[in-house]
């Protein structure tokens, strides 16, 4: 239900995108995620720290877009994020010997340091690609196709290689967790 709830504000700035145009999306965008942080207040959760950064910068950037009347701004912020998320991977485990992916699914599944530490690595590898593939459609064509892209391209991209990451695990999963799927 979380993962669903994520993408309700980029299907909003979708959609506000093809009715009206970039600034009314953006604006869209922004409330729509100050909209997703209310309803973790009002059911009395705690908000990820993830929705958090996100809020901030699409409010930083989005804000900027808007103010400026620049869509440069929001074209750089999905860069930053997937940046960020690749420096956060690479620095963690190489300064601080610290595995995040390893973290987030350490319960779920037991692997060998080996593998968790390349499938960081992957990840990390991962959101670069799609941070340089964000930059270079953003500024070498044109804001309809970047918009499909950051909505439709990044999605199923992530989706893809989240599944491909799933399965190449498959083969280290014990039997009694290949049974249950």
């Amino acid at each position: 239900m979380h993962a669903f709830l994520e993408y309700i504000p980029l299907v909003i700035f979708f959609v506000a995108y093809k009715f009206a145009d970039i600034y009314w999306a953006t604006a869209s965008l922004i409330v729509a995620s100050a909209v997703q942080l209310i309803y973790f207040l009002i059911k009395k959760q705690p908000i990820p720290k993830r929705n958090l950064i996100f809020f901030a910068l699409i409010v930083i950037f989005g804000g900027l877009t808007i103010f400026l009347h620049d869509d440069t701004f929001l074209k750089w912020k999905v860069t930053i994020i997937q940046g960020i998320f690749a420096f956060v991977l690479i620095v963690s485990q190489t300064v601080f010997n610290k595995n995040i992916i390893k973290e987030f699914l350490g319960e779920a599944l037991t692997l060998p340091e080996k593998i968790w530490n390349n499938l960081n690595l992957a990840w990390a590898l991962f959101f670069a690609l799609c941070g340089f593939l964000n930059w270079y459609i953003a500024f070498n064509f044109s804001l309809e196709t970047w918009v499909n892209f950051k909505v439709f391209g990044l999605t199923a991209m992530t989706f893809i290689f989240a599944i491909g990451s799933v399965l190449s695990l498959y083969k280290y999963m014990p039997d009694e967790q290949k049974k249950e799927k």
